[in-house]
């Protein structure tokens, strides 16, 4: 009688009976194991939430103190700018425009040392290289507002409709990728708005913003002690002056003499963050 396959069918029916016990022993653990890791997923696709919903907490509150603090109206019937709270009415606000030219992160550093701020409004033809964007994310970074002043410094009468769309879009597009927000004025070449570009800007949800006095492109006052002198003295220095500058050499020479010069008039230079849009 031959016993040997007898005893290996005997050990294959023991193994095979081993190894489905062995399955059968792993099964519960497994079962156990995906439901740990379904559990696992549940806590962290709910700690996101919670963490999202913090966030966009954390941004309405921010939000609010915004709107809190914004007690500044632009006039446009003067341009002035004038309190909506009971704050200091007399305020004089700076503005550079052609912004970033030659001389922005100059000027924007002087200013930061005086711990004093201002709107620089950019051309956005002077955004098309990798430094001038860095220029304005660094000024952006510091705390400065941005603001919009066409792309070409055309004026707006002379272009069409479309052109005129494009020449404020555009800007807005470009400031916005640079610096991750797009910008709150709108100040137009020449102060020459149309119609039509007054009707972008609000749909933009801008703020129209000219100006009640400047004197750097005048060419009597294009050096540092006579622009300080005229702009100290001038008979449009008054509660809520908003002095138009620009990106030049002299101006920047000017700059430090002018901000202590209004201080010493006692006037408040004003951060253009409070100004309402």
């Amino acid at each position: 009688m031959n016993y040997i396959p007898a005893i290996l069918a005997v050990s294959l029916l023991v193994l095979s009976g081993c190894t489905e016990m062995g399955q059968g022993e792993n099964q519960p653990q497994k079962k156990e194991e995906a439901a740990l890791q379904k559990e696992e997923k549940q806590a962290e696709e709910q700690k996101q939430e919670q963490e999202q919903d913090e966030d966009k907490e954390e941004v309405k509150e921010q939000e609010a103190v915004v709107q809190q603090t914004q007690d500044y109206e632009v006039n446009t019937n003067n341009w002035k700018i004038e309190p909506i709270a009971d704050v200091n009415a007399k305020v004089a606000l700076l503005t550079i425009d052609d912004a970033p030219d030659k001389y922005t992160l100059e000027m924007a550093n002087i200013l930061k040392e005086l711990d004093v701020s201002a709107v620089f409004f950019v051309n956005g033809h002077f955004l098309e290289t990798d430094e001038k964007k860095d220029i304005l994310k660094q000024i952006a970074d510091m705390g400065f507002e941005i603001g919009n002043h066409t792309y070409s410094h055309a004026s707006l009468p002379d272009l069409t409709e479309q052109e005129q769309k494009e020449e404020i879009l555009r800007v807005n597009r470009l400031v916005e990728e640079i610096t991750g927000s797009k910008p709150r004025f709108f100040r137009a070449p020449f102060g020459q708005n149309t119609d039509f570009s007054k009707s972008i800007v609000e749909e933009e949800k801008m703020q129209l913003m000219n100006w009640t006095m400047g004197y750097d492109w005048e060419k009597a006052y294009q050096s540092k002690e006579p622009l300080a002198e005229v702009t100290l003295n001038s008979e449009y220095l008054y509660d809520g002056a908003n002095i138009l500058m620009h990106d030049r050499a002299w101006t920047k020479e000017a700059l430090a003499d002018i901000v202590r010069g209004l201080e010493e008039k006692g006037y408040e230079v004003l951060d253009p963050k409070r100004i309402k849009s």
